[in-house]
């Protein structure tokens, strides 16, 4: 796995939950601006998800096993779009809070993808 790609998205999904943890703090829901921060980490999981089945697909290991690692990608990918979703049915502050989690989520899933493949 890239180690660079995953210390960016984790960055970057910290960076989302710090601006959207702000938002709520101010008593904000999601704004159009933060639905762009969640499609700048979503891309980033999108990429991690597609270079990480590239190096399955050639041969490649995770040190604690195939399935639990593509299992953990899959969830990194889906996580931010889900708490966007939920942030859409909630237009008060807990849609900001909501997506500031879902950002905590995904720094957490990058961590362990790290340990997965045996960083």
């Amino acid at each position: 796995m890239l180690d660079a790609l995953t210390l960016v998205t984790g960055v970057a999904a910290l960076l989302l939950a710090a601006w959207c943890g702000w938002a709520a703090y101010r008593d904000q829901p999601t704004k159009d601006w933060h639905f762009i921060g969640m499609a700048v980490v979503t891309l980033l999981a999108v990429v991690q998800l597609v270079v990480g089945i590239v190096q399955l697909a050639r041969g490649e290991k995770p040190a604690q096993g195939t399935t639990i690692f593509v299992a953990y990608l899959l969830g990194a990918f889906a996580c931010v779009p889900a708490a966007g979703f939920m942030s859409l049915t909630e237009r008060t502050r807990w849609g900001s809070i909501t997506v500031a989690a879902g950002g905590v989520v995904l720094a957490v899933l990058q961590v362990r993808l790290y340990d997965i493949w045996g960083g």
